[in-house]
Formats: C-alpha cells, structure tokens, sequence
C-alpha cells in the first residue's frame, strides 16, 4: 500500500516546514504555489501557441484550395510536409539552438518565444489540413454564389467560405486545442517554468514524486476537460444543420 503525503504541497520551498493554509508568499513559497505557477506557465505558452497555430493555421489552409494560384498550393503543401513530418520536440532545438546562431537577432528572444513559435507553427500544419478539409467539403455552389455577387476571392472567403468551413471543422480543432496543451509539456526541455519541469524538479527536491506528477496530472486533465467542454458548447451554438464534421487531417 502506497503511503501517500499530500502535504508535500505545503511544504516551504527553502526549508522544507509545512505552511499552515498551504501558501506561502512570493518570497518564500510552497510546493503549491510553485505548482500553480508552472499551471500559469503551461496556460500562457499553450493558448498564445494556440492562436499563433490557428492564425497560420487558416491562412496555409487557405493557400491549398486557390485553384487559381498554383504556386501557393505548393507553398501550403510544403509547409503542412515540412512541419509535420519533423518531431516536435527536434523543432524545439531548432528555434533554441539552431535559427539563433543562423540568425543573430533571435539571440535575444527569451525561450517562451522560441517555444511557442516552435508549438504554433508545428500544430500550424495540422491545422492547415483541417481548414483545407473544412473547405473543400463545401458545396461547389458555396464559391459559384460568392463569385456571382461580385466577390473578390478575398471576400467570398471571409464572409461564405470560411465561416462554413470552421463550424464544420469544430470537432478536430477541438483535438488539436487539446493536443497543444498537451504538448505544451515539451517546454521543459528549453527550461521554461511549465508543469512538466515542475513536477522533475519538485519530485527530486521533496523525494514524493508520486504525490507531484498526480498533482500535475490532475491538472493536465482538468484543463483538458475545460478545453472541451468549451469547444463542446461552441460546436453546439454553430453547428451546420446537414453537415457532419470534415476530414480529421493532420494525422488523426
């Protein structure tokens, strides 16, 4: 039977005594403060790679259903190859250690940078696979009614085709929101202060690594959980009556 010591929580940081209430100050905090610290951190790398993935995401997607701009198909192409076919955790080392000496001007970004950088434009390209699906299973006539108002290709994506196509792409997007809190967890090897190199460090420090990685597990999955239901609620208010969710793509 495992002895579990929860307490490990409460713990000073420095000098190991329990803290009554659990929380320390900023000065000298415990195990619990540092735990919702690293929480902050994975937070903040996940949603700002998150909308740096969707942004790029949507336009590479984009750039592969322009029939009339060929040289863009392949751009988008490559780029969905490119960053999806190379490990994460390799495109880490690249924005770390790499593009800076390629580069000088990188040298003095700060690590959160460079990682999520790495984390946006890697889930870029499963997303781009996802808009492209999302777009071409829509209707022909969608583009032909666009082309007839007088749109531009510009406006008849912005105001008919793209407002389809992501009410319709809602389910896998919901993964990959998911996915990139997940995978936010790679930061720990570039040093930035997330769940994961919380949970090594405070698991040698305190000598309680089961108690830790559950804590940290706890949290992982409730903001799973979180970015669900969200994602859930939105898929419910814009569903497409007649369509079902488009082709997964990037590698679902």
């Amino acid at each position: 039977m495992l002895n579990m010591d929860w307490k490990v929580f409460c713990q000073d940081t420095l000098t190991g005594d329990v803290v009554a209430g659990c929380f320390g100050t900023a000065v000298d905090p415990t195990y619990l403060n540092w735990l919702f610290s690293a929480w902050g951190w994975t937070v903040g790398v996940s949603l700002t790679a998150l909308i740096i993935a969707l942004l790029a995401g949507s336009i590479i997607g984009v750039f592969r259903t322009l029939p009339d701009s060929p040289w863009l198909v392949r751009f988008g192409n490559t780029w969905v190859e490119l960053f999806r076919n190379i490990p994460l955790l390799v495109q880490i080392f690249l924005w770390y250690h790499v593009l800076p000496a390629l580069i000088p001007v990188m040298k003095g970004f700060p690590p959160f940078i460079l990682v999520v950088l790495a984390l946006g434009l890697f889930t870029s390209a499963r997303i781009a696979e996802q808009v492209r699906s999302g777009v071409q299973a829509l209707p022909k006539g969608q583009r032909y009614a666009g082309m007839a108002l007088g749109f531009t290709t510009p406006q008849y994506y912005r105001y008919v085709i793209l407002p389809m196509a992501y009410r319709i792409i809602i389910p896998p997007l919901t993964s990959e929101s998911m996915n990139i809190f997940k995978n936010s967890a790679v930061a720990f090897a570039v040093s930035i202060p997330e769940l994961t190199q919380f949970a090594l460090q405070a698991g040698e420090e305190t000598s309680r690594p089961i108690e830790i990685y559950l804590g940290v597990t706890v949290l992982y999955v409730m903001s799973a959980l979180v970015i669900n239901r969200i994602m859930a609620f939105i898929e419910k208010r814009s569903r497409v009556p007649g369509f079902v969710a488009a082709g997964t793509g990037g590698g679902h």
